[in-house]
């Protein structure tokens, strides 16, 4: 009975491990496109933002979002204020004002200007060539990114026409996601 517990606590605990969300770099996100296409979600972030923490906690953190994302995109995470060198568009995006020793804002990113974010947190979709779909700015329940997630992968963006296409998409949307995180499980 022992060995029976230990071992469905071991499966447990691969099952709940499965289920995060596995952050790669932009770069890694693009050159995986090139064998296994699939669209990019970068959450674009920075060290300061409150909201940002939420997201990755309660949003990031459940489980079916979790799932979600690992399952139909390439997740990329983004420091907005941070030293990463971006490649992208035969261009290459620095921060060259960054000051490591700052404990809290930093200068904003070459990148982070080029996508056009001026709120955090912000999240961007990218095609399977790695073009920009679209940006979602600011705190999102699960419930809330569940049809941005679902509508981008799908595809159906691609045929709204005006914006009250949008509008209709999301009201009439039934969530599926549930409300809890795997962590509070």
């Amino acid at each position: 009975m022992r060995k029976y517990l230990i071992g469905l606590v071991v499966l447990l605990g691969t099952f709940v491990q499965a289920q995060e969300i596995q952050w790669m770099t932009l770069a890694e996100a693009l050159e995986a496109q090139k064998t296994a296409p699939k669209k990019i979600f970068m959450d674009v972030y920075t060290k300061w933002c409150g909201p940002c923490k939420l997201l990755d906690k309660k949003t990031f953190g459940n489980r079916d979002v979790a799932s979600y994302i690992s399952e139909h995109y390439y997740a990329v995470k983004f420091n907005a204020e941070g030293k990463e060198e971006i490649a992208f568009y035969d261009q290459v995006f620095r921060n060259p004002n960054y000051d490591p020793n700052r404990r809290s804002r930093n200068s904003t990113h070459q990148f982070t200007q080029f996508l056009g974010i001026r709120g955090y947190p912000t999240m961007v979709f990218f095609s399977e060539d790695g073009d920009p779909i679209m940006p979602v700015v600011g705190y999102y329940t699960p419930q809330q990114l569940e049809p941005y997630l679902k509508m981008i992968k799908q595809g159906d963006y691609a045929v709204f026409t005006k914006p009250e296409d949008i509008e209709i998409y999301l009201k009439n949307f039934i969530p599926r996601f549930r409300k809890e995180t795997k962590r509070s499980l």
